[in-house]
């Protein structure tokens, strides 16, 4: 029994009503993510691991492909300790190469391939990156850029790579021949033959690794909206991974999951990938997400799991498919944003309508904890609530800007600690340092800079960000509150809610407004009436502004960043 596990249970943890003893006495194993994944491909090594639009491998066959990859890497040239990055939708080689280069002590540096050509040139500078894999859709990207990085070696994966030879022929003659590609040579290696490389090496190419080496850098801008490079061990996939074990009880080996989290996001590799693979699930890569189709990927799929952002399930229940059979779903979680109460009931409906048991799950998560920590589940499923910390995860509010821990119910900063949060930001003490802070308790804190509170029984509701906070004549006035009420008016179908500056009030709330089909501004007086209804005065957007969308960050949630930046360029000096 480790140290770290008899200290941490000196920590209030009134949810432990909702465990088992033991289940709370979680010891992450001292592996990596590789050798993890190994022993589960051992005991599953005829079940379906990968399903790539139907063509599949078992986890045995998936193991061989990660092993040769490992041999093939080596062969190139890369060594412990080394970064390369991955920059892949979601197919086999990107998986592929993010448990080969764990297996040989690299570390693998996750980007988005929709990423600018300066993001990917800072991204691979950032983390001086040696080697890259990439979906060729990024070459003309790349080919601008790589010669001002340390990357010596581009691997090249097509999309059709892994589809059955069919589809594969389809989608070349359709797409792939109009991607402009690289010739295959010194710098660009295609995947087919970067794999045959293996065949011929014959070094080492196993390295020990345990469970608090670095394993993973993903990227995200943190609470200060600025891009960074979060560094993860392997004990922190590896805890999520045995923490997923004990929470969803009703998931069983052979149960197929649908990994449309993209897998250079934590939600997507951590917990649609890493965790599914442990429990010996098929995980269903989903490259592209039509949001038209999202009904027919389910039918064809029949998945028991079904992980997403909140705009995912609005596609879901937009679709109206009356036939759409959800009766063997087991498992449906909204995470990466907030899911308003409007949509939760509507999401909810709709499973009921169409033969589910199942209540769909809010989680909590931050990047910097590998995008899971807290989950309503069971008894712990209150309406509204984040529901409680995943076992051996702790949680306490804080006065923002402090360490004093505020009384149940009262409104705090979420701070998490427990063996999923991060070793840090690469090359950035400073923000580091005001990210994880040792506590009077003697314990690691990661400070979210999300607002919530923790009622009698340990169960989490959630505020909203903490930069979100609007301030208005000294009121706190709580934009994910305003956008609730507002998305219960029958002619919006999504709110979105910034401060704007004001000369006397400082800030005041301004709302970006999308209206259902059939509606139009006119009702904009009747939305107010609503608000006068439902808020505090001094909660009552400043402006409405309707708008045919709003804008979508790379992973689908609405970007507040961007409505926010606008809105600031916004002077009205006017008393409402």
């Amino acid at each position: 029994m480790s140290m770290f596990k008899n200290y941490l249970k000196k920590l209030k943890a009134p949810w432990s009503k909702f465990y088992k003893k033991k289940e709370m006495e979680i010891e992450v194993e001292d592996i990596s993510i590789y050798q993890m994944f190994k022993n589960r491909a051992i005991k599953y090594k005829d079940l379906t691991a990968i399903n790539y639009f139907g063509r599949t491998l078992t986890y045995e066959e998936f193991l061989r492909q990660i092993d040769m990859a490992a041999q093939a890497f080596r062969s190139q040239g890369i060594r412990k300790g080394d970064v390369v990055t991955i920059c892949m939708p979601n197919t086999p080689e990107g998986v592929i190469s993010f448990y080969a280069l764990n297996k040989i002590g690299a570390l693998a540096n996750m980007i988005h391939p929709l990423s600018g050509e300066k993001e990917i040139k800072d991204y691979l500078n950032s983390t001086n990156s040696v080697m890259l894999v990439m979906i060729d859709i990024c070459y003309e990207k790349i080919e601008n850029i790589i010669k001002d990085t340390n990357v010596y070696k581009t691997i090249v994966v097509s999309a059709k790579d892994s589809m059955p030879f069919i589809m594969g022929v389809g989608y070349e003659i359709f797409q792939g021949m109009k991607i402009k590609k690289p010739k295959s040579s010194e710098t660009y290696l295609y995947w087919k033959d970067f794999m045959k490389k293996a065949l011929s090496y014959e070094g080492e190419y196993i390295v020990s690794s345990g469970k608090d080496n670095a394993a993973v850098i993903l990227h995200s801008g943190g609470t200060t909206g600025t891009p960074k490079g979060i560094v993860l061990s392997n004990g922190n996939f590896n805890a999520l991974a045995q923490q997923a074990g004990i929470v969803f009880k009703t998931i069983k080996p052979k149960d197929r999951i649908l990994a449309i989290m993209p897998i250079f996001h934590g939600f997507g590799l951590g917990v649609s990938v890493h965790a599914p693979f442990y429990l010996g699930m098929e995980v269903v890569l989903v490259p592209q997400f039509d949001a038209k189709k999202f009904d027919k990927l389910i039918e064809k799929n029949n998945p028991q799991a079904i992980l997403g952002v909140p705009t995912l399930f609005e596609a879901l229940i937009n679709t109206k498919n009356d036939n759409l059979d959800l009766s063997r779903v087991k498992v449906v979680i909204s995470g990466g944003d907030t899911l308003s109460t409007k949509l939760n009931t509507d999401i909810n409906e709709y499973l009921k309508n169409h033969g589910s048991e199942v209540k769909i799950s809010q989680g909590f998560g931050m990047t910097e904890s590998l995008a899971a920590t807290a989950l309503a589940f069971g008894d712990a499923n209150k309406d509204g609530s984040i529901g409680i910390p995943f076992p051996g995860n702790y949680f306490k509010m804080v006065a923002p800007g402090t360490q004093e821990e505020v009384k149940p119910l009262e409104d705090g900063e979420i701070c998490v600690s427990g063996p999923t949060v991060m070793i840090g930001y690469l090359n950035n003490e400073k923000e580091t340092n005001e990210m994880l802070q040792i506590h009077k308790d003697g314990h690691l804190w990661l400070h979210t800079g999300d607002i919530g509170y923790m009622d009698k029984d340990g169960v989490i509701f959630y505020r909203q960000r903490l930069k979100r906070m609007i301030i208005t004549s000294g009121y706190n006035v709580y934009p994910s509150h305003v956008e609730e009420v507002i998305e219960e008016h029958p002619a919006v179908l999504k709110c979105s809610v910034v401060g704007m500056p004001h000369k006397y009030k400082v800030e005041v709330a301004k709302a970006y407004i999308v209206l259902k089909d059939g509606y139009t501004p006119r009702v904009k007086k009747s939305i107010i009436e609503h608000c006068k209804k439902n808020l505090a005065a001094y909660s009552i957007p400043y402006k409405f502004e309707f708008r045919k969308s709003l804008p979508k960050t790379l992973i689908g949630k609405v970007d507040i960043k961007a409505l926010q930046e606008e809105a600031k360029g916004v002077k009205d000096n006017e008393e409402k």
